[in-house]
């Protein structure tokens, strides 16, 4: 039973956790949208099954080891917050509980060891760089790899872009309408900084002044949903002081990025920081949200010919943030668009930050499925909002011989300026 729960087991996050165990009445509704229960068709490899699971550990009726096969599978995507009917906040549970018994789990070598490189590279552009350019030594290779080896080597791309630093401050073009605060993000500087310098220049278009902080870091995402909670929580108190206050916003053009800062609150829930964490994940919101709330400025007609793009929602952005409709009315405001909707929009990618290389089968199979839904849409052309959405269609794509470019959303805008310009 609930109360049996010994609440200073799991900290401050105590009420959320509670809450969510409380709210689920086993409905179902989350079945169809669960992308694990989907490909894998078992009841604790849904979001139901997991809160039982994660229920009975704090009961003590359960151990930890015993449940951690199927809590470890969730991709984290909020696919079921969306559908269920009850307001289970199942994403206040699963992110609290992995903090609560990761120092608790018994670990292989091996685990231990692609979890602590993955922590002290992705989070670190330079260090990224340098592993990526030393992993794709070992690409001639990767036919032969097998399991988390080969999902490595499979993510990264043929070349690597050329560093492109990014500036201090970016001005806005004309009359400036807003000033904000950009999040470089931390793969992305290294897997496609065209995706940043895209943005800056659309928003330049906008009549946005962008800053670009020197101090700031990575977002905490990647560290936050594996259960290390205390890296996360280094790697924010880093962004606490590094945005400005003289901004109209904190904007990202990551969705993973963005929905890990908007959920400091939760991260520092009863301690001295907790109002700092929550004052910037306040302020912090999605640049497609940005630009939709201050008013696009249409790029003028019109393109070339006729492009059919279908959207990726990503997970963080559509089910974490609650943002749909924002990068379909700027995608749907480029002259020429014809936008289009993939089947089953509400099932992961498989990408969900460092999943597609911990668990390389599940995220194959549901990068397989999301590559031929979006070519059925017969698309010219995919648009997303996440550099792991990116990379992770990419990869499914030329795992099934096919070539369909795949575009930040920004980066749809931004030729789309470029044309007319």
């Amino acid at each position: 039973m609930l109360h049996e729960i010994k609440i200073d087991q799991y900290e401050p996050q105590a009420e959320e956790m509670a809450a969510a165990i409380e709210q689920c009445i086993h409905c179902g509704f989350c079945l169809p949208t669960c992308p694990t229960h989907v490909v894998l068709g078992e009841e604790m490899d849904s979001p139901r099954g997991r809160i039982f699971l994660m229920k009975e550990v704090l009961e003590g009726s359960l151990e930890v080891e015993e449940a951690a096969p199927f809590i470890d599978c969730c991709v984290g995507c909020d696919a079921c917050v969306t559908s269920c009917p009850s307001g289970v906040r199942y994403d206040e549970l699963i992110t609290p509980y992995r903090a609560h018994v990761e120092e608790r789990r018994e670990r292989t070598l091996s685990d231990r060891l692609l979890r602590w490189v993955l922590a002290e590279t992705l989070p670190h552009p330079r260090r990224f760089r340098a592993a990526a350019r030393l992993a794709r030594l070992a690409r001639p290779l990767r036919r032969l790899a097998r399991g988390r080896a080969a999902a490595m080597l499979n993510l990264l791309p043929d070349t690597l872009p050329k560093p492109r630093p990014l500036p201090e401050l970016h001005p806005a073009e004309g009359e400036r309408r807003a000033r904000v605060a950009l999040l470089a993000g931390c793969a992305q500087q290294v897997l496609a900084p065209e995706i940043n310098w895209a943005t800056l220049r659309v928003l330049a278009s906008n009549g946005v002044e962008v800053a670009i902080p020197r101090g700031q870091g990575c977002c905490g995402a990647l560290a936050m949903h594996t259960g290390q909670a205390e890296r996360a929580k280094a790697h924010a108190r880093r962004n606490f002081g590094a945005f400005p206050s003289d901004v109209d916003a904190v904007v990202t053009n990551a969705a993973g990025c963005g929905a890990g800062m908007r959920e400091y609150g939760l991260l520092f829930k009863g301690s001295d920081e907790e109002q700092q964490a929550r004052a910037l994940a306040e302020r912090t919101m999605d640049v497609s949200v940005f630009l939709d709330e201050l008013g696009l400025k249409p790029p003028p007609p019109p393109l070339p010919e006729p492009l059919k793009l279908a959207y990726q929602d990503a997970c963080h952005l559509a089910h974490a943030q609650a943002v749909r409709s924002a990068p379909r009315k700027l995608l749907g405001a480029i002259p020429n668009v014809t936008l289009l909707e993939p089947e089953d929009w509400q099932l992961c990618c498989g990408s969900a930050g460092t999943y597609n290389i911990e668990h390389p089968e599940v995220a194959g199979e549901l990068g397989r499925r999301k590559a031929e839904a979006l070519l059925a849409t017969g698309a010219d052309a995919v648009a997303t909002g996440n550099i792991g959405c990116l990379t992770q269609i990419e990869a499914s794509l030329g795992a099934l011989g096919r070539d369909l470019p795949v575009m930040h959303t920004l980066q749809a805008l931004d030729r789309a300026y470029a044309q007319t310009a």
